[in-house]
This record gives C-alpha cells, sequence and structure tokens, in this order.
C-alpha cells in the first residue's frame, strides 16, 4: 500500500476503494509499521486512554504553577458551563473548553499527556473528541475512529510542512492540532470524506500566520488559553463544513500557503521569545521574578 501525502491523493484513495478516511489510515498504519490491523487499534485505544487521564488529572491537580502564570483556569470554565439548564451547545462548548485547558495545565505541571501533534497543542484534539463523546454518547471505537483520522490530517500536514513552533510558529502547533480535531469532530458526526478534510483546511487556514511567542520561555502564556481558542475554533470549522461550505482554496494549496507563511515568519516571532507578548513589560516582569 503506497504511503498518502496529500489531500487529494487521500479522497482518490478513499474514493476509489469507498472507504472512510480512518479505514484507510488505519490499514496504512498498519502497513507501514508492519503491525496486525488490530495491534494500531491498540495504540490508538491507548492514546484515547492517556488523553482521558490527561483530563482528569488536569482537573483534579489544582493550583497556580510556579511562575504564577498558570493553574487554575480549567475549573473555572467548567463551573461556569455546570448548570443543567445550558443547551447541549453550551455543555459540549464547556466540556470543550475546559477540558482542553485542564490537559494544558496537567502539560506545564509535567503531567502524562499526548502530544498531538506537540505538547503545546496538547488540549485540542482530545477536548473535542471527548466532548463530544460525552454529549452524544459516542462508543470507544467510534473515538477511536475520529483520532485516527485526526492523526492521516496531522500525518499529511506533516509531510509537507514542519510541526513545530520554532519552525512555522504557532500555526504548525496549535493551528494544525485545530485542523486535525476540526477532521476528528466532522468524522464523529459522520460527515463525509471531503466535509472531513475541508473542515480541517477551513480551521488551518482562517488561524493562518499565528505566532509562537512564549512569556519567559515556558508553555504557558499564551499557549493554555490558545488550546481553549483554537478547540473552540475547531468546532466552528467542523460545523461549517458539515453544513456544506467548502474552502474556495483547494486543501493541499492551502497548506503550501501555510508552509510559505512559516518561511517568511520573522525568526523573533518563531518561539524564541523575543517578540510579541513575550517582550510586554508584565512578560518582562515575569522572567525577572523566574530568574531570582
Amino acid at each position: 500500500m503506497e504511503n498518502i501525502v496529500t489531500f487529494s491523493q487521500l479522497l482518490k484513495v478513499t474514493g476509489q476503494n469507498e472507504k472512510r478516511i480512518s479505514e484507510v489510515f488505519w490499514e496504512l498504519e498498519s502497513h507501514m509499521l508492519e503491525k496486525s490491523p488490530e495491534e494500531v487499534r491498540n495504540l490508538a485505544r491507548r492514546n484515547l486512554e492517556v488523553m482521558s487521564s490527561s483530563i482528569q488529572d488536569g482537573l483534579k491537580n489544582f493550583g497556580v504553577s510556579p511562575s504564577g502564570m498558570s493553574g487554575e483556569d480549567s475549573q473555572k470554565i467548567l463551573k461556569r458551563y455546570k448548570n443543567a439548564d445550558n443547551l447541549p451547545f453550551n455543555r459540549l462548548i464547556g466540556r470543550i473548553l475546559g477540558y482542553s485547558i485542564a490537559i494544558s495545565e496537567e502539560n506545564q505541571r509535567m503531567g502524562r499527556i499526548v502530544a498531538c501533534p506537540t505538547a503545546g497543542s496538547c488540549g485540542i484534539v482530545p477536548s473535542v473528541i471527548t466532548g463530544y463523546a460525552e454529549e452524544y454518547g459516542f462508543s470507544e471505537e467510534r473515538q477511536v475512529n475520529a483520532l485516527i483520522t485526526a492523526g492521516g490530517i496531522g500525518k499529511i500536514i506533516a509531510q509537507q510542512m514542519p510541526l513545530a513552533g520554532a519552525v512555522a510558529g504557532c500555526q504548525a502547533e496549535c493551528g494544525v492540532a485545530s485542523a486535525m480535531a476540526a477532521g476528528a469532530a466532522v468524522d464523529l458526526m459522520q460527515g463525509t470524506n471531503e466535509q472531513i478534510v475541508h473542515a480541517a483546511v477551513l480551521a488551518l487556514k482562517n488561524i493562518m500566520g499565528l505566532v509562537c511567542d512564549p512569556v519567559a520561555g515556558l508553555v504557558e502564556v499564551p499557549c493554555i488559553k490558545r488550546n481553549g481558542f483554537l478547540a473552540v475554533h475547531a468546532v466552528t470549522s467542523s460545523e461549517m463544513a458539515l453544513a456544506g461550505i467548502q474552502s474556495f482554496i483547494p486543501p493541499d494549496e492551502v497548506i503550501q500557503a501555510v508552509k510559505q507563511v512559516g518561511v517568511l515568519m520573522s525568526p523573533m516571532l518563531k518561539e524564541s521569545s523575543e517578540a510579541g507578548l513575550a517582550v510586554t513589560d508584565t512578560a518582562k516582569q515575569v522572567l525577572k521574578n523566574i530568574r531570582k
């Protein structure tokens, strides 16, 4: 089985074989890893379990980080949305926001997370898959399929551009994670393969140019809250795709455009903490206090 490196190739393969994206990548990973199909699904299940644990650990472990910049926001979100009178959509958004921040806070505490695709963007994919699964009662198998779909989206993008804030800014981390989560959400809602792909690229192209400017060089500000914003961004993108909206610019051209923007982006805005929020007066004071 040949590797799949573009979205156009992916849609051609799924169309010819009348298979879901998750099925194609399930078989592809089995072939490339030289593992049985069931072993591949077990790997996905294990990652799903770690994601679930990181949500619970993030909600359970409470307290401000050593820098004083983060650590207590996930509970605030969930408390706001806990009211049973909230509409289902509000409950879904509340879960996703709370879970994404909880995982990101657990990451800054050096807890166990799944880098999907990176540690700095670890809260986006898990919060979307888990939030939808809890709200709609989706089975573990359906969640595994969505996770495989998300992984396939990330793999295609990674084969065309680097997924590192130090190389292409946060558009390559939280932006790609949002694309992966958007595709996973459409998969969970049983959208078509074309809708999955367009959800992914709608999310990616509308976060193009996002810089990486961590305060004090830590994965806290703006990283943690950014996970929450980009998780909801994924939901917006998935809803647009499910409604039949497509990206005017073809999917693979979107990736090339994002890659170009990453190349053109100033090195000062690529995880160096030399510009943006990282050089505000408040950020400088935080750095000074940490160095004491």
